[in-house]
């Protein structure tokens, strides 16, 4: 059960390098879609994504108990791609977000890093590196950007590949 595991920043080809891995694969592909739509210019962002999509693909929408889907979802002969664990996390923290009252990002977070060494198939896991910038005024932004870089450092460790995408182009990190 490879994971490879793909980092970059907003717009850089991540999505589009995880779906020709997938396609690649020859395996059947599940796709978990983390995000929720928030505005009308979010939901045109998701539908460019879905239409990019082949039509066979098993599409989960679940911005919440990443794990737990994870491991529901799970076969030798499928390959899950997982877009985005960035998108999973600032649901997961924002104050403001549509999330369930009892979450706790701690426990969501544990329950999926604890699940994906024992995963089968391929996984493919897509999340944005956030630590390339300044240090951003405000205490929300600064969680996030602190667990975006804890959450992407964890994942690096258990994942046999790990690519960094710039300008649609993949770097080698690990394997």
């Amino acid at each position: 059960m490879p994971i490879h595991f793909i980092l970059g920043g907003a717009r850089s080809g991540k999505s589009a390098f995880a779906e020709k891995l997938a396609f690649e694969s020859q395996l059947s592909v599940t796709y978990i879609a983390t995000a929720q739509v928030y505005d009308a210019e979010f939901g045109k962002r998701i539908a460019h994504h879905q239409a990019r999509r082949p039509a066979h693909w098993q599409t989960i929408e679940q911005p919440f108990q990443l794990g737990q889907t994870l491991q529901t979802h799970t076969k030798e002969d499928v390959c899950i791609v997982v877009d985005c664990l960035t998108l999973w996390l600032a649901q997961c923290i924002c104050p403001d977000c549509d999330r369930p009252a009892d979450l706790n990002w701690q426990d969501e977070r544990q329950a999926m890093l604890d699940v994906l060494p024992t995963l089968k198939g391929n996984i493919i896991l897509v999340s944005n590196e956030v630590g390339m910038g300044i240090v951003p005024l405000g205490e929300i932004n600064r969680q996030f950007q602190d667990e975006q870089g804890r959450l992407n450092q964890a994942v690096a460790q258990i994942a046999h590949q790990v690519s960094f995408i710039a300008a649609g182009l993949p770097i080698v990190l690990k394997g």
